[in-house]
C-alpha cells in the first residue's frame, strides 16, 4: 500500500525530521504580520489574530523532502491558500506567487498550483501548535511538491505576472520540484 504513495528515490520515515536554512527566528506577536501584495485588487496586511480568525480547515497530507525522505499522514490545521489569496483578489494577469519568510527566505509556485485545495497555511500539526523548528507561527504546505516549496515562518505573499525563483531555486534546485518525477535539481 505505501509503495503507491512513496515517490521514487524516497525513504519512508515515521518521524518528522527538522531541516531548514539559518537560525530559527524569534517571534513577537506584537510585530508579526502577514501581507498580500502585487497583482491584487486589495493589498492586505493581517495581524496574527486576524489571520487566525480566517476559516480553519483540517488536512492530512504526505510530506516529501528533497533530501530523500517522506513522512505519511501528517494531520494539519490551517487556512487554505486560496481563501487567503481571494481576500486580496488576484488580478487576471496574475500567474505566479512568491512566498516570503523570515531571514529573507523565498520560494515560488505557479498561482494555479497555490490555488489548489491541497495547498494551505498551517499553524498546527498532529494535534499541537507548530513548534518553532517546524515553522511557528505559520508555514505554507504544498503537499504535491518537495518540501522546500513548503516554506516555514511565512510572512507574506506577492502575486506576480512573471515567475521569480526563490532561495533554493536560484541555488540550483528544481523550480518545479515534483517528487514523482524526482525533480530535485534544475
Amino acid at each position: 500500500m505505501h509503495r503507491n504513495r512513496l515517490p521514487p528515490g524516497q525513504l519512508l520515515r515515521e518521524d518528522f525530521p527538522v531541516l531548514h536554512y539559518g537560525d530559527i527566528p524569534e517571534f513577537n506577536e506584537n510585530t508579526w504580520d502577514f501581507f498580500i501584495k502585487g497583482l491584487v485588487k486589495n493589498p492586505i496586511e493581517l495581524t496574527l489574530r486576524e489571520f487566525m480568525s480566517l476559516p480553519e480547515n483540517e488536512f492530512t497530507t504526505d510530506f516529501h523532502c528533497v533530501t530523500g525522505w517522506s513522512t505519511f499522514d501528517i494531520h494539519w490545521k490551517g487556512v487554505l491558500f486560496r481563501a487567503v489569496a481571494e481576500k486580496a483578489g488576484p488580478l487576471q494577469e496574475a500567474r505566479f506567487v512568491s512566498i516570503f519568510s523570515e531571514h529573507g527566505y523565498t520560494t515560488n509556485v505557479p498561482l494555479k498550483v497555490a490555488m489548489d485545495d491541497s495547498v494551505f497555511f498551517a499553524y498546527e500539526y498532529n494535534g499541537k501548535p507548530l513548534t518553532p523548528e517546524h515553522g511557528f507561527p505559520l508555514r505554507l504546505v504544498v503537499p504535491a511538491l518537495y518540501a522546500y516549496k513548503s516554506a516555514k515562518w511565512v510572512r507574506g505573499i506577492e502575486i506576480l505576472k512573471e515567475d521569480r525563483p526563490g532561495f533554493w531555486e536560484t541555488r540550483g534546485y528544481s523550480n518545479t520540484a515534483n517528487p514523482w518525477k524526482e525533480e530535485r535539481f534544475g
